[in-house]
């Protein structure tokens, strides 16, 4: 008879193994262990620094107090360089467990000196054919969003979010032998919602993703933004990571403030190449 108080036995191809209590004791510890394993934290805070390889196409019209302006091609009418690479900073705080702040922030200003070859009316002045004209386009792009998740396992979530795209934007046109010189600037503060997600498929592989729209007839604004993204990361290690994405914006606002009035029909995309530091 076993004495089944001091062992167990099982059959093993005929034989009997017995197993000590010792055994026994070790294997439950080591299931307790595991199975009181937590998951792997999120980060508080996550900063990718990087590359934005951006390709734009710039609709813009500027109207003076005589009328309207002429819808001017930046990049054909006036110069201005179609494709550049930018320096890239997103981040985002993680201030409780399904609740987060996502912030962005890239500079796409250029300027360009160009003879240009149709008449174009900016504001209230008149720059005729063949004029050597200086053009000076500052655009700083900031962005802000809450992100709730209410889909969550894990390091993988889905969440609705809504937030602010600031756009701060500056032109100026200058003629040295008209002496003339116009300038307007802008900071225009639009609204988003979309939905924003993470989807990590393998132990250091995940997918990111959002999408974010803008539509108003409103006051001072008139138009749509839609900001489209999605992302791959590979962790190096816990706390940094490689990643590539695309980037695709286009926003159409007609705008009537004091220091600008005209139309803003813009589209901007392009590869992002990054460095993704978390703590």
């Amino acid at each position: 008879m076993i004495d089944t108080k001091n062992s167990f036995s099982r059959q093993d191809g005929g034989s009997i193994r017995r197993l000590r209590p010792a055994s026994g004791s070790v294997a439950v510890l080591v299931l307790l262990l595991v199975s009181t394993v937590k998951a792997e934290p999120d980060p508080r805070f996550s900063v990718s620094v990087g590359a934005f390889f951006a390709d734009r196409d710039s609709q813009t019209q500027v109207d003076g107090g005589n009328g309207s302006g002429t819808g001017v091609d930046l990049e054909s009418d006036l110069g201005l360089d179609k494709s550049d690479t930018v320096f890239r900073v997103d981040g985002y705080w993680r201030f409780a467990e399904k609740h987060r702040i996502d912030i962005s922030g890239f500079d796409l200003s250029r300027t360009a000196t160009k003879q240009i070859d149709t008449e174009i009316i900016w504001g209230d002045t008149i720059y005729p054919v063949n004029t050597e004209l200086d053009a000076k386009m500052d655009l700083t792009i900031y962005k802000a969003a809450y992100t709730w998740e209410f889909l969550k396992r894990g390091r993988s979530f889905l969440g609705v979010t809504m937030g602010l795209y600031v756009m701060d934007f500056g032109a100026t046109l200058s003629a040295d032998n008209l002496g003339s010189r116009e300038s307007d600037d802008l900071t225009a503060p639009l609204p988003v919602f979309g939905f924003r997600g993470e989807y990590r498929f393998a132990d250091r592989w995940s997918l990111r993703g959002s999408g974010e729209v803008f539509v108003i007839e409103y006051g001072d604004f008139d138009g749509s933004l839609y900001d489209l993204y999605a992302g791959i990361d590979y962790s190096i290690t816990d706390t940094i990571a490689v990643g590539v994405g695309i980037n695709s914006v286009k926003f159409d606002i007609g705008i009537t403030k004091d220091r600008f009035q005209g139309n803003l029909d813009w589209e901007y995309d392009g590869a992002l190449a990054y460095l993704k530091f978390d703590f």
